[in-house]
């Protein structure tokens, strides 16, 4: 098959947070989404998500890019970086904020975490109690400047359906999962939720390719879709991930996964895309390009279960 390269009214977007390194997991989704992308011709933006302020590390925006570029990815526009410009952002939170459908919280997370009335298995998704929740409608003004405040949108209690590309049928009640969620934080930046919206709807992404752990915000980020009355709502196709051998994500603790440190090896990149291959369904570990990865890829031979990265896998790639 020619992979295209030309362009449709389609959109996809490669979004790496510069918070650390790419690694195994982080390369085998981004593979896929480009891999999809250039399959049917969809254009792709390249976008560096860096306002988790405190995580950002110093040059893994560059890193990131020229990580992927090694791999042999590539990419129509940008990058683009969320924090270079913060209007739209603002505007969008002075949109809720007039419609009464955001209030300000001044919480903290050991409050949040003492007013639960159950435990959670997953601390990050602690249910917020609707302690500082003003009456829907209250029409208000956004400030960023007040480093003691943090806003929250009025979740609603209702069940948000989408069908996933891969995951199948969803139905998520935001309101009794998670409750008002931040959209934005005490630091004056736009939450990940907020932020992510804003800018699929400013640069046309119709299709989001991306972890299986980012599931549960798809609900959310609908939500605001509709609360700020973007147009259409992209389609979404969530991943397994790559998991370490105790069966949690991949991470430093199980040792250096790095697309870096093999890189530093002198594993090809082409090593490095078999193995993603090989996880992806695409029959025993070779060497092979992106754009030949590009060419076998097929959706439908992705295993639906998590990968396990082993011993073997890692020594594959270093001999």
């Amino acid at each position: 098959m020619d992979i295209s390269y030309g362009v449709n009214a389609f959109c996809t977007r490669l979004a790496p947070s510069p918070t650390g390194a790419l690694h195994l997991g982080n390369a085998r989704t981004f593979l896929i989404n480009w891999a999809m992308a250039r399959r049917a011709g969809w254009r792709i933006v390249m976008r560096l998500e860096d306002l988790d302020g405190p995580r950002i590390k110093h040059d893994a925006d560059r890193a990131a890019l020229d990580t992927l570029a090694w791999l042999g990815l590539d990419w129509d526009d940008g990058p683009y970086y969320q924090r270079a410009d913060l209007t739209r952002y603002h505007a969008a939170l002075d949109q809720l904020a007039a419609a009464g459908e955001i209030y300000r919280c001044t919480c903290t997370r050991s409050q949040i975490e003492s007013a639960q009335s159950a435990p959670h298995a997953d601390a990050h998704e602690l249910r917020y109690p609707g302690t500082c929740r003003t009456p829907r409608g209250t029409t208000t003004k956004y400030e960023a400047d007040d480093n003691d405040i943090a806003w929250r949108v009025h979740a609603d209690d209702a069940t948000i359906r989408f069908q996933d590309d891969f995951a199948g049928d969803q139905s998520h009640n935001v309101q009794q999962t998670v409750g008002d969620f931040v959209v934005a934080s005490k630091a004056g930046l736009p939450a990940y939720q907020l932020a992510v919206v804003v800018d699929d709807a400013a640069q046309g992404v119709t299709h989001i390719v991306r972890g299986d752990d980012l599931l549960t915000s798809t609900a959310r980020q609908i939500m605001l879709y509709r609360k700020l009355g973007l147009g259409p709502e992209p389609r979404y196709c969530h991943l397994p991930l790559v998991l370490g051998p105790d069966g949690r994500r991949l991470a430093k603790r199980h040792g250096d996964t790095r697309i870096g440190y093999y890189r530093g090896r002198s594993v090809p990149p082409e090593k490095i895309v078999g193995l993603l291959a090989e996880w992806c369904g695409l029959g025993h570990r070779r060497p092979m390009s992106a754009v030949e990865f590009a060419d076998e890829f097929d959706l439908n031979k992705l295993p639906h279960g998590p990968v396990t990265f082993t011993d073997d896998d890692d020594a594959w790639l270093q001999n």
